[in-house]
C-alpha cells in the first residue's frame, strides 16, 4: 500500500509547469489501473498548445461522484530562495516541500491514497477529472473534457475538486461557489494638442476621471446571502504619453470587477456602458468619444448550502475534526466554474497559506487527514448517495 505521502513526494518529482504534465498522468493511470479504473486520455489543442488529460472512471451508473483537480504547477521563481529544491519531493520538519505541494498534487495524493481503501464494488460511478491547463488559460483543460463527458454520457451527478480551500487548518473552509470576474478596457479618445492652449484639444484623461468618478462613487451592492459585497478595481491607467507638455490624444483604462450573484456580466457591462455614456457619446464621429471592451472569465455561482453533497461533505468534515467548515465563496477563479455547468460542485483541500509561494509545502498530518476525509465523503455518497 502506498500511502499520501508516497504518492504526493512522486508527483512533486514530475516538474509539471503548466502545459506540461511532465509524466504525472502516466503515473496515475499506473496506479488507478490495478484499482480497477479505466484511463482514458483526452489530449486537446495542437503543438505547443496540446493538453493532455486524464479521465479515470470506475463502477456503473448513478450516483456518480467526480474528483476534479489539476497536475499542472506555476512557475517556481528564484531556484536559489528555496531551501529545498522545488522538484525535490524533500520530507523534512513533518512537512513535505515542493512546487505542488499545496496547489494541488497534495489533494490529488490523498484522493490516491484514500481510493486504496475502498472496495472496487461500491455502488455507482467514482471518477477523477486531471487537466494540466488549470494554472495557464484553462481552453485546452477541464472544459473539453467536460464537453467530451457529455458527448459520451459520462457526466457526473456532483464533483469534489481539490483546490487549497483551508486557511488555517485542515477543512476548515469548503468553497461552495465563486465570485464572477469582469475585466474591461475603455478607451477615451479626445484631442492631442499643447497643454498650454487646451482650447485647442481635448483632454481625455478628464473624460476618464469623470466616468471613474461615476463608477467608485456608490458601491456595486451590499453583499449576498452567499457573497461579500461586489468590488470594481482599477488594475491600469495609461495614455503612452512620455511628455509633460502635451495633451494626449488617448486614455486607457483597465478594470476588473469580481462580483457576486446580483450581478452577471452583462449587466455589468451595461453599467459600464451608462456610466460612460453620461460624459462622452459613443461611436466614431468627431470629437470625443470611447470604445469598451469586455471579457468575463466566469459567472458568479454557488451550490446550495442545502444540497446533499454540501450535507454530506459538512456532516464528515465535523465528524472527523469535531468543527464544522465555513461555507464560503471567497478568493479567485478556478475550474468549478466550469464544472458547475453540468453538475453541482464544491472544492475542498490543503490549506493554502503557501500556494504560488517560494517554499510551498504542505503539513503531512495535513495530508493525511484530508485523505481520510476524502474517504468517508466518497464512502457516504457512493453507500448513501449524496
Amino acid at each position: 500500500m502506498t500511502d499520501a505521502v508516497s504518492f504526493l513526494v512522486d508527483l512533486i518529482r514530475c516538474p509539471s509547469v503548466t502545459p506540461n504534465d511532465a509524466g504525472t498522468l502516466d503515473r496515475i493511470t499506473a496506479w488507478l489501473q490495478p484499482m480497477g479504473f479505466t484511463c482514458v486520455r483526452l489530449p486537446f489543442g495542437e503543438g505547443k498548445d496540446r493538453v493532455d488529460n486524464l479521465f479515470a472512471h470506475r463502477g456503473e451508473g448513478s450516483p456518480h461522484l467526480c474528483f476534479a483537480g489539476h497536475v499542472d504547477v506555476v512557475p517556481t521563481g528564484p531556484l536559489t530562495d528555496w531551501i529545498h529544491p522545488p522538484f525535490s519531493g524533500t520530507l523534512d520538519q513533518g512537512k513535505i516541500w515542493g512546487r505542488g505541494a499545496a496547489d494541488m498534487k497534495g489533494a490529488i495524493a490523498a484522493f490516491l491514497a484514500a481510493l486504496q481503501d475502498m472496495p472496487s464494488d461500491h455502488n455507482g460511478t467514482l471518477s477523477l477529472l486531471l487537466t494540466a491547463d488549470e494554472e495557464g488559460p484553462g481552453i485546452h483543460g477541464t472544459k473539453p473534457v467536460l464537453s467530451w463527458l457529455k458527448d459520451n454520457h459520462l457526466l457526473p451527478d456532483m464533483c469534489l475538486v481539490g483546490e487549497p480551500t483551508s486557511a488555517n487548518a485542515v477543512a476548515d473552509t469548503v468553497k461552495i461557489g465563486r465570485r464572477g470576474s469582469l475585466n474591461a478596457v475603455l478607451t477615451v479618445y479626445g484631442t492631442q494638442g499643447h497643454v498650454a492652449y487646451p482650447h485647442f484639444a481635448h483632454n481625455p484623461l478628464h473624460d476618464a476621471v469623470a466616468i471613474l468618478g461615476i463608477l467608485l462613487q456608490q458601491p456595486l451592492d451590499q453583499g449576498h446571502p452567499h457573497f461579500d459585497p461586489s468590488g470594481l478595481q482599477i488594475t491600469s491607467v495609461d495614455t503612452g504619453n512620455g511628455t509633460t507638455n502635451i495633451i494626449p490624444p488617448s486614455c486607457t483604462v483597465r478594470l476588473n470587477i469580481r462580483f457576486n450573484a446580483h450581478h452577471t456580466a452583462q449587466s455589468l457591462s451595461d453599467r459600464l456602458h451608462q456610466a460612460c455614456q453620461r460624459v462622452l457619446p459613443q461611436g466614431p464621429a468627431s470629437g470625443p468619444h470611447y470604445t469598451l471592451t469586455t471579457d468575463c472569465s466566469s459567472e458568479a455561482f454557488f451550490t446550495n448550502a442545502h444540497h446533499p453533497l454540501v450535507q454530506t461533505v459538512t456532516r464528515v468534515i465535523q465528524d472527523i475534526t469535531g468543527t464544522p467548515p465555513i461555507l464560503s465563496t471567497s478568493g479567485g477563479t478556478s475550474d468549478a466554474r466550469f464544472i458547475k455547468d453540468y453538475c453541482p460542485v464544491i472544492e475542498l483541500g490543503l490549506p493554502n497559506a503557501t500556494i504560488h509561494k517560494i517554499n510551498e509545502q504542505c503539513d503531512v498530518d495535513d495530508l493525511m487527514r484530508l485523505s481520510k476525509i476524502y474517504g468517508d465523503i466518497v464512502r457516504v455518497c457512493l453507500e448513501q448517495g449524496c
